[in-house]
C-alpha cells in the first residue's frame, strides 16, 4: 500500500538507529541505511541528521514522519474495509510452500473441511529455504501468508508465530549414495563412529539439543554445526564432503544425491501448520474446525 522505503524510515525514526531497525525488519542495518539513503534522494532532503552519539529527525523528518503514521494508519483502515467487503464472497486462505515446508499436510486437511468455507479459496504461495532470511518469511505470516507448514521447534520462530501441532517426523541421517551407510535400510548410533555428522548448531531446538546431548557421549562421532536453519546450501555441503548430516523423514526426496536412513533411536520433530501470532476471525475459524477433525 505504499513505499518500502518509507516503511524502513519509520521503523528507524521510532528505534532510533540505524542497528535496532535493522534487528527489527530482519535485514542488515546496511540494507536500512541504503533505504533511507535512496528515500532522501527521492524526497530531495534530508530527514536525519546523523552523529557519532545517534540520529535524530531533521524538521522536515518530523514533518514526513507524522504523515507517514497517518498513511500507515489510513492504510491499516483501507486493507481491513476491503477485507469485510470480500468476506464471504471472495476469499482466500494464503497458503506459504518451499522444498523443505512443503503444504500437503495443509492441504490434506483442508479438503477435508472446506465444506464449511465455500466461499473460500486456497492460494499457494511459493517462498524460498534461504537461512539467512527465513525469520523474516516467518514474520509475514498474516501479511504474505496465512499458513505454513513447518517442521519447528526452534524458539526463533515460535517467538514469531503460532503452532498448530499435527504431528511428528522422526529425526533421520542422510548420506551420499556413495558412503557405505548409503545401503542400509537402518542403523544404529554405533555406526556412526569415527564420522562427522552435520546438524544445527545448539540453543534453537530443544529436540535437536537431546539428540546432541545423546551423541556427545560417543567421543568417536564428531559434531560440525550447520547454519541454525537448514536450506539447499546445508544439503549441498553433504553431498560435497561426504559427510553425514541428521535430517528428517520429510526430506527423504529433497536431494537426489542423498540417501535418507532410519536410525535407531526414538528421537523426532514435531511439525504443524504455523500462523500469526493475533490471526483474523476466519483463520481461527478454520483451526478450529481443523482441531475438530484432528482430535476425532
Amino acid at each position: 500500500m505504499f513505499n518500502s522505503h518509507l516503511t524502513a524510515f519509520v521503523c528507524v525514526a521510532d528505534s532510533g538507529s540505524f542497528n535496532k531497525a535493522a534487528e527489527k525488519m530482519f535485514i542488515s542495518s546496511t540494507a536500512v541505511m541504503k533505504q533511507i539513503n535512496a528515500l532522501e534522494k527521492h524526497l530531495e532532503m534530508k530527514l536525519f541528521d546523523r552523529t557519532n552519539h545517534g540520529i535524530t529527525l531533521t524538521p522536515a523528518g518530523k514533518v514526513i514522519y507524522r504523515h507517514a503514521k497517518m498513511l500507515f494508519e489510513y492504510s491499516k483502515k483501507a486493507v481491513e474495509e476491503a477485507r469485510r467487503e470480500t468476506k464471504g464472497k471472495n476469499g482466500l486462505f494464503r497458503v506459504g510452500t518451499s522444498l523443505l515446508n512443503p503444504c500437503r499436510p495443509f492441504m490434506d486437511l483442508w479438503y477435508q473441511c472446506n465444506s464449511h468455507f465455500p466461499d473460500y479459496r486456497i492460494h499457494v504461495v511459493p517462498f524460498e529455504d534461504d537461512h539467512s532470511n527465513i525469520l523474516s518469511e516467518i514474520a509475514r505470516l498474516g501479511d504474505k501468508f496465512d499458513f505454513l507448514v513447518a517442521a519447528c521447534d526452534s524458539r526463533q520462530w515460535l517467538n514469531r508465530c503460532n503452532f498448530f501441532p499435527l504431528g511428528v517426523y522422526r529425526q533421520c541421517v542422510a548420506v551420499p549414495w556413495e558412503h557405505e551407510l548409503s545401503k542400509r535400510k537402518k542403523i544404529s548410533v554405533e555406526d556412526l563412529s569415527g564420522e562427522t555428522l552435520m546438524m544445527v548448531k545448539r540453543g534453537d531446538s530443544p529436540n535437536v539439543d537431546k539428540t546432541r546431548d545423546m551423541l556427545e557421549t560417543y567421543p568417536l562421532i564428531h559434531i560440525e554445526d550447520t547454519p541454525q536453519f537448514y536450506d539447499m546450501e546445508v544439503f549441498n555441503h553433504c553431498v560435497q564432503t561426504g559427510r553425514p548430516m541428521l535430517t528428517l523423514e520429510c526430506w527423504k526426496d529433497v536431494h537426489p544425491c542423498l540417501a535418507t536412513i532410519p536410525v535407531d533411536w526414538e528421537f523426532t520433530l514435531p511439525y504443524g501448520i504455523l500462523y500469526q501470532l493475533h490471526p483474523k476471525d476466519e483463520v481461527r475459524e478454520l483451526l478450529r474446525v481443523m482441531r475438530n477433525i484432528t482430535d476425532g
